[in-house]
C-alpha cells in the first residue's frame, strides 16, 4: 500500500516537473521570436539591395571623376599659362613707353613678333576650350567679374563694366580666373538730384 502511494507520488511529481518544463519552454519560445526562413531571406535581400545601391553610387562617382579628369585635366596648367599672356602685354606696354625706342624700326619689329606669338598662344588656348571672358559694356557678373574700382559715368547704367584691368578666362564652363574690372556709378551730383526728385 505504501509502495503504491509512493509510486503515485513519484508519478505525480514527474508529471508536474514535465508540465513545468514544457511551460517554461513555451514561455521561452514566446519571448524569443522564431527566426523564420522568410525573415532571413528578406533580411538578405535588403542587404544585397543596399550593397548594389552603394556599388552603383561608387561607379557613378568614379565615372564622373574620370570624365572630369579627361575634360579638365589641364586646368591647373591652363591657369598657370595665363601669366604668359599677361607678360606679353606687360612687355609690349613697357617697350612702347620706352622713350629711347619710340618710333624706331626695332620697336615696330619687336612688337610685331610679340603680337604673332600672343596670337599663336591665344589660338592654342581656343583649341583647348580656353576663352576670354567678354566684359566691356556688360553688366557686372560676380561669377565672372571682380570689381576693382568704380568710375563716375552718367551715360551708363550703374554696375556696367567700363574698363578691363585684367582679362578673365574660362575653360569650358569653369572659371580659370575672373576679369578684374572697373564699373560705372552715378556721379554724386546726379545722385543728389535724383534723391531730391524722389523726396519731392
Amino acid at each position: 500500500m505504501e509502495k503504491e502511494q509512493s509510486t503515485k507520488t513519484d508519478e505525480n511529481t514527474n508529471t508536474d516537473s514535465k508540465k513545468i518544463e514544457e511551460k517554461s519552454k513555451q514561455d521561452l519560445k514566446k519571448k524569443e521570436p522564431e527566426d523564420r526562413p522568410e525573415d532571413k531571406v528578406k533580411e538578405l535581400e535588403e542587404k544585397i539591395a543596399r550593397t548594389l545601391a552603394e556599388m552603383e553610387n561608387q561607379r557613378r562617382r568614379f565615372e564622373k571623376e574620370k570624365d572630369d579628369a579627361f575634360e579638365y585635366g589641364g586646368f591647373s596648367f591652363a591657369k598657370e599659362s595665363l601669366n604668359l599672356i599677361d607678360n606679353f602685354d606687360r612687355a609690349k606696354q613697357s617697350l612702347e613707353s620706352d622713350e629711347k625706342l619710340k618710333d624706331t624700326e626695332a620697336l615696330k619689329k619687336t612688337i610685331e613678333h610679340l603680337d604673332i606669338v600672343k596670337k599663336d598662344l591665344i589660338s592654342i588656348f581656343n583649341k583647348n576650350n580656353i576663352e576670354e571672358i567678354s566684359s566691356i559694356n556688360k553688366k557686372l557678373d560676380p561669377n565672372l567679374h571682380q570689381a576693382m574700382l568704380e568710375v563716375e559715368d552718367n551715360s551708363k547704367e550703374p554696375g556696367t563694366i567700363v574698363q578691363e584691368i585684367q582679362k578673365g578666362y574660362k575653360m569650358k564652363d569653369r572659371l580659370l580666373r575672373p576679369s578684374l574690372v572697373a564699373v560705372s556709378k552715378k556721379s554724386e551730383k546726379s545722385a543728389e538730384k535724383s534723391s531730391e526728385k524722389t523726396g519731392k
